[in-house]
């Protein structure tokens, strides 16, 4: 069967009826081994999926959107791919749901940098297709997310956000914004920072699993 994106797929260790759902989303200009590099350590009864972003920027990499330079060396995102690929992973979701024995009920999001703001985008728009994400190295962009995203029901859902202290692509100043939002929003989150660059530092996927454990 063809899904729409292309896809690694660790297949649960302990098979249940239906089993919960890890997705990764990488980060622009990676590629879906980057985050799948570390499938073997995560929880054994869940399938983890690794999903490829859908533009090809050549020699292996990929982005969920672009992101250009004007003539003084702005930085700005192509918004509306950003949105696009909102509604892919969305229904990327629904698609695995069929191909796979996964319990649409648990749902996790696991993105790092740009795949990270597409998950509090995904979760954002519809809660009710995933219940928790893992949002390292990002933020949450409300531009991204669907337009009404704040009268959803996110009783649902929950988030552990994390950044590195000293992020020089993505400022920890733009994370730190995000858990006020997600607050006004009602919706449950921890936030934690590690002494560390662009990257998931040992203690950061330390600290994701064993919040993954004690909110099955």
């Amino acid at each position: 069967m063809s899904l729409s994106l292309y896809h690694l797929v660790r297949e649960p260790k302990i098979k249940l009826d239906q089993n919960p759902l890890l997705l990764l989303l990488h980060g622009y200009g990676s590629n879906e081994e980057d985050l799948f590099s570390f499938a073997s350590e995560l929880p054994e009864e869940y399938y983890v999926i690794s999903a490829r972003a859908p533009y090809d920027m050549m020699y292996g990499s990929y982005a969920w959107y672009a992101i250009n330079f004007d003539a003084d060396e702005n930085k700005f995102s192509d918004l509306d791919q950003a949105r696009s690929s909102r509604d892919l992973i969305a229904n990327f979701i629904d698609e695995l749901i069929s191909a796979y024995p996964i319990d649409k009920n648990k749902v996790t999001l696991i993105g790092f940098s740009q795949g990270c703001i597409l998950s509090y985008a995904v979760a954002a728009s519809y809660p009710e297709k995933v219940q928790k994400v893992v949002a390292m190295s990002g933020y949450f962009n409300p531009e991204i997310a669907k337009d009404g995203f704040e009268n959803n029901d996110f009783s649902n859902l929950k988030i552990f956000a994390s950044h590195g202290s000293s992020d020089q692509v993505i400022p920890v100043e733009w994370a730190r914004k995000s858990k006020p939002i997600l607050d006004s929003l009602g919706i449950e989150s921890v936030y934690k920072e590690y002494p560390v660059g662009h990257g998931v530092a040992p203690q950061n996927f330390y600290d994701f699993k064993n919040w993954l454990m004690e909110n099955k």
